[in-house]
């Protein structure tokens, strides 16, 4: 007996950016998105989104998310559903990742993630 037939995917997505932030936390000693500011990142990007009237369905939604597996590149955020995956260091970089991708649609080149960095 067959199952009920998985719906096609729908041509737009039910937002237009769903950002991901890694705010895992290891507590063995090894190297974390928790410990190099992503909670404060996570904070300031969902803070302006708002301001910016950027969220919601259509637009932009800010999640939190546990280990990304990308800790060599950490503190990590990708964007979907793009898949665009970014490093950042400071307030300056969100800031940048908010106006430029966000907002205008532009990657920033200089902050992506190389494709081969993992874990």
């Amino acid at each position: 007996m067959r199952g009920p037939k998985i719906p096609a995917m729908p041509d737009t997505s039910y937002y237009k950016h769903h950002v991901f932030f890694c705010l895992n936390e290891r507590t063995n000693g090894e190297s974390c998105c928790a410990h190099q500011g992503a909670q404060a990142a996570f904070d300031l990007c969902k803070s302006r989104v708002k301001s910016l009237g950027l969220n919601g369905p259509g637009g932009v939604r800010v999640n939190k998310a546990g280990c990304l597996d990308r800790c060599a590149a950490g503190p990590v955020l990708v964007v979907y559903p793009q898949a665009t995956w970014y490093s950042f260091v400071d307030e300056q970089d969100i800031q940048e990742i908010i106006d430029s991708h966000l907002v205008k649609g532009q990657v920033v080149e200089r902050l992506l993630v190389p494709p081969n960095v993992g874990r």
